[in-house]
């Protein structure tokens, strides 16, 4: 009896797990399935505020420095600069470079010694021609007083007239003689002169072609023999040389004027004029070559730059005078309020930006307040795009 109450008793104290009242698990399952219901649901609704408003597709444009001049001009070309005047400076003889007087970049004068070759053989031919010519100056000396002799004598009859012929043709001899003796002086003058190299006008040394020590000859036959041994330029004399397409030769005249940008120095802007077109065409490139000449420049402008040349309307002189101006396409400032405004790009949407314009330049518009150089804006602004539009770069 007892064993069975005790029974009956723990029966009664187990704990029934699998009641409704215990279970925690489905009420787990029911928020996790509510929590997706509802993400889903705001994700549609995302979706379909995109397919109800999309993204309106632009595209961006840089706001840069323009020059006047560029943004009126009616062709442009590249070319190079390049010295009227330059001359690779060699010397008439052969020979081994002994002294160089000169560096890149040394100015140099009109005869001026810029380098000398080794010209022993040649000086030693020049004082064996110097002696010879006093030998023969000392016969001439001897026969001329010889031939006077014998004219007196031949006036007196003491001797036959054979002797003083002979005596007249030993001096012509010896006339003659000298003639040849003083060319063959100034023979190895000149030969020793042609080792020594000088400037053949004003101007500056562009390159060093030889060294100390190397050969140099006229025509440079050897490998290891140089032909020049310096190049010098007139740097007063600088102009551009520009390749124009033949189909655009109509739009270069003569005296044209041109704005001038070095590579080196996009933001200085050099005058410049049409001095010369080239009367022939290069059939390989189907170009025709035409020569700018400076106005006005600077030290800055070397020999060999790269260039850019804006060829101008008749009597549009002033504009390569004109400093650049930031710019933006015309098309990317509206008008919103009363105001002028360009939108940029942030987080997707668009940004309105005031701005003050000034001058129309082609496609281009000048912006005076509101943006700097590099700022990237909407290339074409329409009455879809407001402040806060939803824009997306265009894709190519």
């Amino acid at each position: 009896m007892e064993t069975e109450t005790k029974d009956f008793d723990l029966n009664a104290l187990r704990i029934e797990r699998s009641g409704a009242g215990f279970s925690r698990r489905p009420r787990r399952r029911k928020i996790l399935f509510w929590t997706v219901t509802l993400a889903g649901i705001a994700g549609l609704l995302l979706l379909a505020g995109d397919l109800l408003n999309p993204a309106v597709p632009v595209q961006l444009a840089t706001a840069s420095l323009t020059s006047p001049a560029q943004a009126k001009s009616v062709l442009t070309a590249s070319g190079y600069v390049v010295a009227r005047r330059q001359a690779a400076v060699a010397s008439k003889g052969t020979g081994q470079l002994v002294y160089l007087a000169v560096e890149e970049g040394d100015s140099v004068k009109k005869g001026q010694l810029i380098a000398r070759l080794e010209s022993s053989d040649v000086e030693a031919a020049l004082e064996r021609a110097r002696e010879n010519l006093r030998m023969q100056e000392a016969d001439l000396s001897d026969a001329q007083q010889s031939l006077e002799r014998q004219r007196i004598l031949l006036q007196k009859q003491f001797i036959a007239p054979a002797e003083y012929d002979a005596a007249e043709a030993r001096y012509k001899r010896v006339v003659a003689s000298i003639e040849a003796a003083r060319a063959a002086v100034r023979e190895a003058e000149a030969a020793v002169a042609n080792t020594r190299i000088y400037a053949p006008f004003d101007g500056t040394v562009v390159n060093k072609n030889a060294d100390i020590g190397e050969i140099v000859a006229p025509l440079a036959g050897a490998v290891s023999s140089r032909a020049a041994v310096v190049t010098i330029a007139d740097l007063n004399s600088l102009e551009v040389e520009a390749d124009v397409s033949e189909s655009n030769l109509t739009r270069v005249f003569p005296d044209q004027p041109c704005d001038i940008t070095l590579d080196a120095y996009p933001d200085r802007h050099y005058p410049g004029f049409v001095s010369k077109i080239v009367p022939t065409a290069d059939r390989s490139k189907a170009t025709v070559q035409v020569k700018i000449r400076f106005k006005s420049y600077d030290r800055r402008v070397l020999p060999e730059m790269s260039a850019k040349i804006s060829f101008l309307p008749k009597g549009q002189e002033e504009l390569a005078q004109m400093k650049p101006v930031l710019t933006v396409p015309a098309t990317a400032v509206a008008t919103r309020n009363g105001r002028h405004v360009v939108y940029q790009m942030k987080d997707g949407k668009a940004a309105e930006v005031p701005v003050t314009v000034g001058a129309e330049m082609g496609s281009l518009i000048e912006i005076k307040q509101g943006l700097k150089a590099g700022d990237k804006v909407i290339a074409s602004v329409n009455e879809s795009i407001e402040a806060g539009t939803r824009v997306a770069l265009k894709t190519p």
